[in-house]
């Protein structure tokens, strides 16, 4: 029998940008960043791309649809 206890993981509730930079806020109240030129796809998009950023997956996943990127949360 496994007893091993399943650790539920924080989900997006708001994701955003300002400038190079996105946010997200976190079921357990935490709010983390982190700067877009980290990954290929976002380093090459302008601001105003950056900022259509939507959550997706019940909070799991972030999306660009213009851009074609999905990020997970736990990627990040």
């Amino acid at each position: 029998m496994n007893t091993t206890k399943v650790e539920n993981e924080p989900c997006a509730i708001r994701a955003w940008a300002e400038g190079r930079m996105i946010y997200l806020e976190l079921t357990d109240g935490r709010i983390v960043g982190f700067p877009a030129d980290r990954f290929k796809i976002l380093k090459a998009a302008s601001e105003v791309e950056l900022k259509k950023v939507t959550i997706e997956v019940n909070g799991y996943a972030l999306r660009w649809e213009e851009l074609d990127e999905d990020l997970t949360v736990e990627g990040v």
